[in-house]
């Protein structure tokens, strides 16, 4: 049976604003989420022997999701990802938006969607348990133009997917790049590695990017480099190549463009001593794939350990990098009375 409950997180001096929700589906596949950044906390996936264990990073001491600089589980927004030196202009007047990434805006600015409190509530008479959530982003936030007012749904459906879909609205014409950034590791244990983790993407092209991970503007083929992952590869075998593009990540963290349109299959991450594969669907042209190169050790994982670097790994749906500063990229602006919408499935099974 499929069920949603709501919990106290945390009773911490302003932790104490912190709830969560809980998901179940009939299988017993658990999704738990914060209304602070609709963080995913925890996300359980059958291993082969029909074990459910949690998936997704977090830390172990609740109180560090406050000061969540890893964007652990979050939701990303306005922009998902880069903006070179935080500017951009939409019909003639210049934006400046929060730098919080050396000199460029990354995932929204120092305070974007990961670091705010959503409305959240429970979606009556779904056919599976589904959270509504809500977030006014008001004009000026963080430097980006208009109300906008967004809505995401989190689904967890009895095939064992998470189903995430985003809405958006303005009262001025703006930009708007969502997507969610939780690592994941298949092998439930946060203290290995995911380069033994064989991964698969539906593109035969990536965006090369400059010293400051800005893409180039160039369009790069795939093909006979490290970053082909046309068909299963582990993350492992090329990371530490003598290539350019992986010394200026420190690993992967580029964009691949997704061939197709539409919702559609566009990866695929096995951890073959598991058995477990997650299979990834979008609407997006886009996916950053992180390989989890910056996370440092810092904090302890909820499995024991550190959550030292390459011990998750991020597939992130959305558009380009920067869009609003290349005319060749995909457009970016939403307008008053027009409408925002994207969707990602994230969903696990078995492969023996």
């Amino acid at each position: 049976m499929s069920t949603l409950e709501i919990s106290d997180f945390c009773n911490k001096k302003e932790a104490q604003l912190l709830k969560k929700y809980i998901l179940t589906n009939k299988n017993g596949m658990k999704l738990e989420v914060l209304n602070l950044g609709g963080i995913i906390t925890s996300l359980t996936a059958p291993d082969k022997n029909g074990h459910y264990e949690d998936v997704v990073l977090g830390f172990k001491n609740t109180e560090d999701y406050l000061q969540n600089s890893y964007y652990y589980g979050a939701l990303i927004g306005r922009y998902g990802n880069r903006i070179a030196n935080g500017k951009f202009e939409i019909d003639g007047k210049t934006y400046q938006t929060h730098q919080n990434d050396q000199s460029n805006s990354l995932h929204g600015g120092e305070n974007g969607f990961h670091a705010q409190f959503w409305n959240v509530e429970t979606v009556e008479n779904a056919k599976f348990p589904t959270v509504k959530l809500t977030y006014l982003s008001q004009d000026g936030e963080e430097g980006f133009p208009g109300n906008l007012n967004v809505t995401v749904f989190y689904t967890l459906t009895d095939d064992d997917a998470l189903e995430i879909s985003y809405e958006a609205e303005t009262d001025k014409t703006t930009i708007v790049n969502l997507t969610q950034h939780s690592y994941f590791n298949l092998s439930g244990d946060f203290s290995k590695s995911i380069l033994d983790h064989e991964l698969q993407i539906n593109a035969n092209c990536y965006l090369p990017v400059n010293e400051k991970m800005i893409p180039t503007g160039e369009i790069r083929q795939v093909k006979d480099s490290s970053f082909d992952f046309s068909d299963f590869k582990s993350i492992g075998k090329d990371i530490n190549e003598n290539d350019l593009q992986l010394k200026l990540g420190n690993g992967y963290d580029h964009t691949w463009i997704l061939e197709g349109e539409g919702l559609r299959p566009v990866a695929k991450v096995f951890h073959p001593q598991s058995g477990r594969m997650l299979e990834v669907q979008t609407t997006e042209p886009g996916v950053q794939f992180y390989s989890g190169n910056h996370l440092d050790g810092k904090f302890e994982t909820k499995t024991g350990g550190k959550n030292n670097a390459r011990t998750g790994f991020c597939l992130e749906s959305q558009h380009f990098p920067d869009s609003p500063n290349q005319a060749d990229f995909p457009s970016v602006i939403l307008k008053p009375r027009e409408k925002y919408e994207s969707k990602t499935i994230y969903k696990f099974s078995v492969k023996q």
